[in-house]
């Protein structure tokens, strides 16, 4: 089993960001907790981050996963793009955040992606 797990905008920023939003850890800091919860479980896992839409449109059209994992970061508000190519992929998928979206700003409180994930 291939889990994909797709990190959007200003999350490589992690440990650079407002901590007390974000936390104190780096993004390198995640990928390693991802990575070794992966070894534990004897799943396959591939982190994938970007801060351009194209980019990660093109990694989702790989379809070469059998799960995912998204935080679409400002993505999530407005990125329509993203939205439809979540609906053609056809596999369990979790729309996830490290802040609570709906403690934020009233910009960031609707997820436009979150409609077409599972969880």
């Amino acid at each position: 089993m291939k889990v994909l797990v797709v990190n959007g905008p200003n999350l490589n920023m992690l440990g650079k960001r407002d901590k007390n939003i974000y936390g104190n850890f780096s993004h390198e800091d995640l990928v390693k907790m991802i990575e070794d919860w992966g070894r534990k479980n004897d799943v396959e896992v591939e982190v994938f981050q970007s801060n351009h839409e194209g980019e990660i449109l093109d990694r989702l059209h790989r379809l070469d996963f059998d799960g995912l994992v998204i935080n679409p970061g400002a993505f999530t508000h407005y990125s329509y793009a993203i939205r439809d190519a979540l609906e053609i992929v056809k596999v369990p998928k979790v729309e996830v955040h490290i802040s609570n979206i709906h403690r934020r700003e009233e910009f960031r409180r609707r997820s436009v992606t979150a409609e077409v994930c599972d969880g």
